[in-house]
C-alpha cells in the first residue's frame, strides 16, 4: 500500500493505518481519546521536565549566581516557549475542528498557514531579543548576575526560530491524533540534552554557555526529524504542500484568534515570574530568586501530567466542536479534571514526603547547600498548589479547543495578574510575611483562578447545549 496519494490540487490524500487510526481516535470516544493522546504527551513532558531538573542541577554546580542567572533569563525563555505553544494551540484547534467536520483540504491549508505565520513571527523576534538582552535582564533585576545571564540568554535566543517551528510542527501532529511520534522525538531530544549538559558545561569548560548550546543542539535534532516525517517520508494525515497554498484571512484569523491569546497567556506567566522575582529580591535578595527558580522546576515537573492531559483536551474538544457533538464537551471536562485530580493528589503526597530529599538535589555544591531548607519549605507550600491546577487548566483547554482564545486569555489574566500578584503582594510585602507570604500568595491566587475558570466553562457548555 503506498504511503500517500497525490490529489489533483497537489496535496496528499492520507492512505496509511497511522493516519486513519489517529483521526478515528480523535473523533471517537472522548474518554478513550483523552487517555490515548495524553499518555504519550505525559511521557514526553516528563522527560522534558526531567531535563529541566537535571539542567538546574548541573547549573547549580556552578554556584547560586549561575542558578539565579538562569532564573532571570527564564521569563524571556518562557515567552518563546509560550509563543510556540500558543501558536501550536491555535494550529491544533483550527486543524482538529476541520478534521471533525471532515474538511481534509482545509486542515492542510490551516497547517501551512500556521507554519508561515510562525516563521514570520520568529524572524521578527530574534533581532530585538539579541540586541536588547542586557537592558531587559537588568530591568528584571539580574544585577550582579548580569554577565552570566546575558551569556546564557543570547545563545538561547539564537534558537528562537527552532523553538517556535518545532512547537508548531509537533502541534500539527497532535491535531491529527499522532502523539506517539511526538513522544519519540521530544524524548530523544531531552535525553540528548541531558547527556550534553555535563559534557559542555564541565568537560568542555563552557560553563553556563554549555547549557544553552545543549538546548540548541537538541532543538535542531527535533526540527530535522519532524521535517523528515512531513516533507520526506510523507506518512502524515496533514500535507505541508506550498503548491496549492493561497493566503486566507479567515484561516489566519482562526489560528491567531486562539494562538495569540494562548501565547499571551504564557507571556502573562513570564510577566508573573518577573514580578515575583522582583518581589523576592525586595523581601529576601537574589537567594530567594534562586530558591524560587529551583523549586518552581520541581513544581513544573509535578504538574507535567496535568499539562499532558490538557494538551490532549484541545484536539479532542476541537474535533467534537467541529463535528457539532456538543454532548461530548461535559464528558471531556469531567473526565479530564477527574484524571488530573487523581494525579495531583498523588504528586502532592510524594512532594510532601520527600521535599527535603528533593531540595538536596539542587544544593549538592558547597555554594548552594544553605538553600536546601528553604527550597524544602517552598515545596511543602506548593503541595496545595497542585490540587487546584486541573480544574483551571482543563477549562482553559476546552475554550481553546472551541476557538474561544480571548476567553482563555481573560481567565489567565485574572489568575496571574489579578489574583496571584495581588495575593503575593499583600501577604509578602504589605503583611510583611516575606518570601513565605509570596509562596502562599501563589497558592491562593491559583485556587481562586481555577475555581473561576471551572465555573465559567460549565456555564459556557450548558449554554452551548441549550442553543444546539
Amino acid at each position: 500500500m503506498p504511503e500517500s496519494l497525490e490529489s489533483p490540487s497537489g496535496t496528499r490524500q492520507p492512505d496509511t493505518d497511522r493516519t486513519t487510526l489517529g483521526v478515528a481516535l480523535l473523533t471517537g470516544d472522548p474518554k478513550k481519546a483523552i487517555l490515548s493522546l495524553s499518555a504519550p504527551m505525559i511521557v514526553v513532558m516528563l522527560v522534558i521536565a526531567s531535563y529541566n531538573l537535571v539542567n538546574a542541577i548541573w547549573v547549580a554546580g556552578l554556584g547560586s549566581d549561575a542558578l539565579a542567572a538562569v532564573g532571570f533569563v527564564t521569563p524571556l525563555f518562557m515567552v518563546l516557549i509560550g509563543l510556540g505553544n500558543g501558536l501550536g494551540a491555535g494550529a491544533t484547534s483550527s486543524i482538529s475542528r476541520k478534521i471533525g467536520s471532515n474538511d481534509h483540504e482545509g486542515a492542510n491549508r490551516a497547517a501551512v498557514h500556521a507554519l508561515l505565520i510562525t516563521l514570520v513571527i520568529s524572524v521578527i523576534l530574534t533581532v530585538p531579543l539579541l540586541l536588547f538582552a542586557r537592558p531587559m535582564l537588568l530591568a528584571f533585576g539580574a544585577g550582579e548576575t548580569i554577565g552570566l545571564a546575558v551569556e546564557y540568554g543570547q545563545i538561547v535566543f539564537c534558537a528562537t526560530v527552532l523553538i517556535l517551528l518545532t512547537s508548531v510542527l509537533a502541534a500539527i501532529l497532535r491535531a491529527e491524533g499522532d502523539t506517539r511520534r511526538i513522544m519519540y522525538v521530544m524524548s530523544g531530544s531531552a535525553v540528548l540534552n541531558m547527556v550534553l549538559d555535563p559534557l559542555l558545561i564541565y568537560t568542555a569548560g563552557m560553563g553556563i554557555a554549555g547549557a544553552a548550546w545543549g538546548l540548541i543542539i537538541s532543538q535542531t535534532l527535533v526540527f530535522v526529524v519532524l521535517v523528515y516525517w512531513f516533507c520526506i517520508k510523507k506518512d502524515t494525515y496533514i500535507s505541508l504542500s506550498l503548491k496549492a497554498f493561497v493566503a486566507d484571512k479567515k484561516i489566519t484569523r482562526d489560528i491567531l484568534g486562539v494562538g495569540l491569546p494562548a501565547s499571551t497567556e504564557f507571556f502573562m506567566m513570564s510577566i508573573l515570574a518577573i514580578i515575583l522575582n522582583l518581589m523576592f529580591v525586595i523581601v529576601a535578595g537574589t537567594d530567594a530568586v534562586a530558591v524560587y527558580t529551583a523549586g518552581w522546576r520541581v513544581v513544573m515537573f509535578a504538574i507535567v501530567p496535568i499539562i499532558g492531559i490538557s494538551t490532549a483536551v484541545i484536539p479532542v474538544t476541537g474535533a467534537a466542536y467541529g463535528g457539532r457533538h456538543y454532548d461530548k464537551l461535559p464528558v471531556i471536562l469531567r473526565y479530564s479534571v477527574l484524571l488530573g485530580l487523581v494525579i495531583s493528589i498523588f504528586t502532592s503526597i510524594i512532594t510532601w514526603l520527600f521535599s527535603r530529599q528533593i531540595a538536596v538535589v539542587f544544593t549538592y555544591s558547597a555554594e548552594t547547600a544553605y538553600l536546601a531548607p528553604t527550597i524544602a519549605s517552598f515545596l511543602g507550600v506548593m503541595c496545595f498548589f497542585y490540587l487546584f491546577v486541573p480544574p483551571g487548566m482543563m477549562s482553559v483547554s476546552i475554550f481553546q479547543g472551541v476557538g474561544r482564545g480571548m476567553t482563555s486569555l481573560t481567565l489567565n489574566i485574572l489568575r496571574n495578574l489579578a489574583f496571584i500578584v495581588v495575593f503575593a503582594y499583600v501577604l509578602g510585602i504589605i503583611f510583611a510575611m516575606g518570601e513565605v507570604g509570596i509562596w502562599w500568595g501563589i497558592v491562593l491566587g491559583d485556587i481562586l483562578g481555577s475555581l473561576v475558570s471551572y465555573v465559567w466553562v460549565r456555564i459556557y457548555i450548558s449554554r452551548l447545549q441549550t442553543l444546539a
